[in-house]
């Protein structure tokens, strides 16, 4: 089979359209994170950021992370605006999703149970607040995994009736620009996905 370029799909898609900018719900993980994936998007896309991250260990954290996402949409000389959905933390979601699954390294299992959570909720808003799509900033990051990512959107967009757009943004740099966006505006970088079990994953590699 031939191994899918979600780069190269966007790309498609984006000269594509014709006329009216589609509204897209942005799922974003963290402000780094966001910060490529608004630049290169903002042109294209009428977008509503959603922050829903259940898998952050701690209520402080969490508001921390989603303070950052809100500074930075504040800061940016984007074209367009960006509007942003505030959540709560519910750390308890988190747990409930990966229940048996809390001894498997990050990387694995737990982190598609994960992946299913986020993009499950972000596409029920999509489908309530009828937006064109719905994508994902995870894709940015090295350390996750872009085809599952993609593949569980798909299969959630097909199962609502609604469409996923699909991606692969640390391509063409686009990781890379994230870390020297994230300087530029001084944006917290943490060193861990966010649940409590990859950040004793970090405990140990810095150990």
């Amino acid at each position: 089979m031939v191994k899918r370029n979600y780069h190269a799909e966007l790309g498609k898609i984006i000269s594509d359209i014709q006329g009216k900018r589609p509204t897209l719900l942005l799922h974003a993980c963290c402000a780094p994170c966001s910060s490529y994936v608004l630049e290169y998007l903002n042109e294209h896309f009428d977008i509503t950021i959603y922050f829903y991250n259940p898998n952050i260990n701690s209520e402080e954290e969490f508001l921390y992370r989603q303070s950052e996402v809100k500074r930075l949409i504040g800061e940016m000389p984007l074209k367009n605006a960006v509007k942003l959905i505030e959540t709560q933390w519910r750390g308890e979601e988190f747990l409930s999703a990966v229940k048996g699954f809390e001894s498997i390294r990050e990387g694995g299992e737990r982190c598609f149970k994960c992946y299913e959570l986020r993009l499950r909720k972000t596409a029920e808003v999509c489908k309530e607040g009828g937006y064109d799509y719905f994508c994902t900033t995870l894709t940015i990051s090295p350390m996750k995994n872009a085809e599952k990512l993609n593949e569980i959107g798909e299969e959630i967009a097909k199962e609502m009736g609604i469409s996923f757009l699909p991606s692969d943004f640390k391509k063409n740099n686009g990781y890379k620009r994230s870390i020297e966006l994230s300087k530029e505006y001084s944006l917290y970088r943490q060193n861990y996905c966010g649940c409590g079990f990859s950040y004793k994953e970090s405990l140990l590699r810095e150990k």
